[in-house]
This record gives structure tokens, C-alpha cells and sequence, in this order.
């Protein structure tokens, strides 16, 4: 079960879940190699690889049709927050484990 939440408004929010949040949020800003502030589909992909899924390419253009709301191509800034909630939704209560292999 994934919690949707504004930044402003985190009362009811496990911590775990919180947690797991800002490591996604880590991970994925980590993969943006050129620090161009936008995610491609290659960086996106890493942060899969990163998080041992077993079908990197497939959770990548599943994460861009629910992500990318411009359709521009890239993951900003501002479409990062739907990218970890696909992430958190596909992987619930995993990401931590995952990260550690």
C-alpha cells in the first residue's frame, strides 16, 4: 500500500515509509550521471539496476507512462515525487532490502 502525502503533511506517515521515500529519492537523483537535473530513460534504468529488479527495462518505460506527465521524454525534478511513488508501489515495504544485495 502506497501512502500519498505532500511534503507539509507527514503526521500519519510510517516512518519506514518515509524512509524508504527519501532513499528512493537519494538513489534516483544519484543516477542523473550528467547533473542535468532531469532523468533519462538510461539513468532511470540504472536506478532499477541499482535496486536488483529483474526487469530493469520493463519497470523503466512502466515508470515513464505513469511519471512523465509532459511526455518529454526525461524525468524532472517535479515528476521525480510520481517516479517514487511507482517505485514504492512496485517494491512495497522491499527497498531497503533490495539496496542491500
Amino acid at each position: 500500500m502506497v501512502f500519498f502525502f505532500s511534503k507539509r503533511d507527514t503526521k500519519n506517515v510510517p516512518t519506514s515509509l518515509m524512509a524508504e521515500r527519501a532513499e528512493l529519492l537519494s538513489l534516483f537523483k544519484r543516477c542523473d550521471v550528467n547533473k542535468d537535473g532531469k532523468l533519462s530513460k538510461e539513468e532511470v534504468k540504472a536506478g532499477f539496476q541499482r535496486l536488483q529488479s529483474r526487469f530493469p527495462g520493463f519497470r523503466t518505460h512502466r515508470a515513464f507512462k505513469v511519471a512523465d506527465k509532459n511526455g518529454d521524454g526525461f524525468i524532472s525534478e517535479t515528476e521525480l515525487e510520481e517516479l517514487v511513488d511507482f517505485v514504492l508501489d512496485c517494491y512495497e515495504g522491499k527497498v531497503a532490502l533490495r539496496l542491500m544485495k
